[in-house]
C-alpha cells in the first residue's frame, strides 16, 4: 500500500499595527472558503482521487483562532514531498502577506505550496500585469489558485501535487462552475466550537448581478448568479446537525436576489418541522428585500435572527457615484421597520470616504441615520481599493497613490488619498464615527427600540458593546474580533524584533488588565440604561421617529432627504413612479 498523502488546509489571519497576527481564544466569524474547500477535501477523498492505495489525510487550522507553526506542522509531514501539500485557503489582501510568510518555511524545506482566494483571484481578473507581491509569491514557488474550485477542479490540484508537477498557476476565472450537487462546505465541529456562539457558514450562491465600483464579487464569482439546490441545503443542515451544530451565517452577498429564495425558506421551515432540526440563521440581504411579497416574514419564520444590509450610505450622490444605484434611501426605513417587525436584529456597513464626503457631513449623516432609521447595528469601512474591484483597477491605471502594504487592506485602515479630505480628516471622521454612533446614549435607544418589539434587549446590548469595543479598545475591526486576544511571541511580521520573554510576557498581562478594564468600564457605563429598560414595565409603548410610520408625503420632513445632496432628487423620483403606479391602476380599474 502506498503512503499516505498530507494535505493541510490553512486559513490565515493578519498583523495587527505591531505587527502580532490578530488571533482569538474565540473568534467571531467563521470562515467559509476553509468549510467550502474542506467539503471538497473530503468528496476528492471518498473518492480517493489519489488510487485507492493512496488515502488522504487532511489537517485544518484557521488561525484567527489556533496558532499555525509551521515547524510543528512540518514535523508531521513526510519526508516525501511529493506526498503532502499545504494550502493557503481563501486569501484576502489583508492576509497576502501573512500566508506568504506561513508559506516561507514550508517552501524553505521543499514543500508543495498553494494559495487561493480573492487576493490572487481578483488580482488576475482585473489587472493586465501581475501584481508584485502575487508575483513575488511565483517566484517563492508557491502556485497560484485563481478562481473556484468546484467541478473537480481540486482534484486535478491534488493530482499534480502527488506527481509532484504543480502548475505555477491554475487560472479558473473564465470558467465559473455549476454548484448543484457540488460537496458541501462543512468543517470538523473543534473549530467551530471556537467560534463565538458555535457559528458555522456556508453560501448557497455566488455572484452578483449589480455593479458597485467597490466590490469584488462581481470580479471574482461573476455577475451570474450560480446557486445550490434546496436538497444541497438540507444536506449541510442535516451533517451539521449530527456534530450539534445548528446555527449558520449564509455568506451569499445577496440572499434576497437568490431566485430560489422561497424555495430555501420552505425546506428549512420543513426541516425544522418535520425533523426538529431548527436552524437559526444571519443572512446578507440588499436594501430592496422587503418589496419581495413574503421574503422577511419567510426568512423570520425559516430562522433569520440577524440580517446584515448593504446600506453603505445615505447620500443619493454618494452611491451614485459607486454605481450602487439600486439603493433608494427613501425605502431604507420601511425596510428596517419591517425586519424590526418580525424582530430580527440588523446589521448595515456604512463606506466613508466617497468623494463628496467631509468631515462635516458624515458626522452629520450619522446623526440622522441615529434619529430617522430604526438600525441595530452600524459597521463602518473606509471606501477601500481593494484589488479585484474597479475602483482598485482606475487607480492602478492613473498610478495614483495606494499604499503597497496590503496587509493594510483590512476596510479598517486608510490606504489612498481622499479628493477633498486630508488624510488626517479622513481617519478622524472614521474613528469618530464609530465613538458618535455607539453613544451611551444611543446604544439606549437602541435598546429601548429593541425592547419596544417585545425582545429581550440583553443580546443587542452586547452586540453593541462587542462593536464599540472592538475598535475602541483592541484596535481591530468588529469582522476580525473575537473574545480574549492571544499572541504568540515569535509569531511576528518579519522585520520586527521578537521581543525577549522578560518583556513581552509582562507586556501581554499588563495589557489584558488594561483591555479587560477598559470592557469593564464600558459595560458599566450602558448597564444602568440596559437595567431600566429591561425592568420598564411600559417598554413596550416606546416610539420615536426612526420607529413611527412615515408616509410618503411626510419624507420632505426628515432630515435624510432634507439635507442630503440628491435627496430631494430621490424623493421626487419614488413619487413619480407611485403616481404612474396609481395612474395604471386607475385605467384598468375605469376598463
Amino acid at each position: 500500500m502506498a503512503s499516505a498523502f498530507h494535505l493541510v488546509m490553512i486559513k490565515p489571519s493578519h498583523y495587527d499595527d505591531d505587527g502580532y497576527v490578530i488571533q482569538w481564544y474565540r473568534s467571531l466569524i467563521p470562515s467559509n472558503t476553509l468549510a467550502a474547500l474542506n467539503g471538497l477535501a473530503e468528496g476528492c477523498r471518498r473518492r480517493a482521487v489519489l488510487g485507492a492505495d493512496t488515502p488522504i489525510v487532511m489537517s485544518t487550522y484557521d488561525e484567527t483562532n489556533a496558532r499555525v507553526n509551521p515547524k510543528r506542522i512540518i514535523q508531521g509531514l513526510p519526508d516525501d514531498r511529493t506526498a503532502s501539500l499545504v494550502a493557503l485557503v481563501g486569501v484576502q489582501s489583508n492576509q497576502f502577506p501573512r500566508a506568504c510568510d506561513i508559506a516561507k518555511p514550508f517552501r524553505d524545506a521543499g514543500y508543495q505550496v498553494a494559495l487561493g482566494g480573492f487576493h490572487a483571484s481578483g488580482c488576475i481578473s482585473m489587472l493586465d500585469d501581475m501584481q508584485p507581491d502575487v508575483q513575488a509569491a511565483l517566484d517563492m514557488g508557491i502556485s497560484i489558485f485563481a478562481g473556484e474550485s468546484e467541478d473537480q477542479r481540486f482534484d486535478t490540484v491534488l493530482q499534480d501535487a502527488r506527481a509532484g508537477s504543480l502548475k505555477p498557476i491554475y487560472n479558473f476565472m473564465s470558467d465559473l462552475p455549476n454548484m448543484i450537487g457540488q460537496p458541501v462546505p462543512i468543517l470538523p465541529a473543534k473549530h467551530i466550537l471556537r467560534t463565538a456562539g458555535s457559528h458555522s457558514s456556508f453560501d448557497l450562491g455566488r455572484g452578483c448581478p449589480f455593479q458597485c465600483s467597490f466590490c469584488t464579487i462581481i470580479n471574482v464569482q461573476g455577475r451570474k448568479s450560480r446557486f445550490r439546490s434546496p436538497d444541497d441545503l438540507e444536506e449541510i443542515i442535516i451533517e451539521n446537525h449530527k456534530q450539534g451544530i445548528d446555527r449558520f451565517f449564509i455568506t451569499d452577498d445577496n440572499f434576497a436576489r437568490n431566485k430560489d429564495w422561497e424555495l430555501f425558506l420552505d425546506r428549512l421551515i420543513e426541516v425544522g418541522e418535520k425533523k426538529g432540526i431548527r436552524a437559526k440563521l444571519v443572512i446578507q440581504v440588499d436594501t430592496l428585500c422587503h418589496r419581495i411579497d413574503g421574503f422577511i416574514e419567510k426568512a423570520a419564520r425559516a430562522g433569520v435572527k440577524r440580517v446584515f444590509i448593504g446600506l453603505e450610505n445615505i447620500n443619493p450622490d454618494n452611491l451614485i457615484a459607486a454605481k450602487k444605484k439600486q439603493n433608494r434611501i427613501v425605502e431604507y426605513r420601511e425596510m428596517l421597520q419591517a425586519w424590526k417587525a418580525h424582530k430580527v436584529t440588523t446589521y448595515a456597513g456604512y463606506i466613508l470616504g466617497f468623494p463628496g464626503d467631509t468631515y462635516a457631513s458624515i458626522m452629520r449623516d450619522i446623526d440622522i441615520v441615529k434619529r430617522e432609521l430604526p438600525l441595530d447595528l452600524l459597521e463602518f469601512f473606509y471606501l477601500t481599493p481593494l484589488p479585484g474591484s474597479e475602483d482598485h483597477k482606475v487607480l492602478h491605471t492613473k498610478g495614483a497613490w495606494m499604499d503597497p502594504d496590503m496587509n493594510r487592506y483590512d476596510l479598517n485602515h486608510r490606504v489612498s488619498h481622499h479628493p477633498v479630505m486630508s488624510d488626517e480628516e479622513w481617519e478622524r471622521a472614521y474613528h469618530d464615527a464609530w465613538d458618535r454612533y455607539y453613544s451611551t446614549s444611543h446604544m439606549a435607544t437602541v435598546m429601548r427600540r429593541m425592547a419596544a418589539t417585545g425582545k429581550s434587549p440583553t443580546n443587542i446590548m452586547m452586540l453593541m458593546l462587542i462593536f464599540a469595543g472592538s475598535v475602541k479598545i483592541e484596535g481591530v475591526h468588529p469582522l476580525e474580533s473575537g473574545f480574549f486576544r492571544r499572541k504568540s511571541r515569535r509569531d511576528r511580521r518579519p522585520g520586527l524584533p521578537i521581543e525577549p520573554v522578560w518583556l513581552f510576557y509582562p507586556k501581554i498581562a499588563f495589557e489584558m488588565v488594561i483591555k479587560q478594564s477598559r470592557w469593564l468600564a464600558l459595560l458599566a457605563s450602558v448597564f444602568p440604561d440596559y437595567w431600566r429598560i429591561k425592568h420598564d414595565k411600559k417598554r413596550r409603548d416606546y416610539v420615536d421617529l426612526a420607529t413611527a410610520p412615515v408616509e410618503l408625503d411626510a419624507f420632505d420632513e426628515l432630515d435624510m432627504i432634507a439635507k442630503t445632496r440628491g435627496g430631494k432628487a430621490a424623493l421626487n423620483k419614488v413619487r413619480v413612479n407611485a403616481e404612474r403606479i396609481q395612474a395604471r391602476e386607475q385605467e384598468r380599474a375605469s376598463a
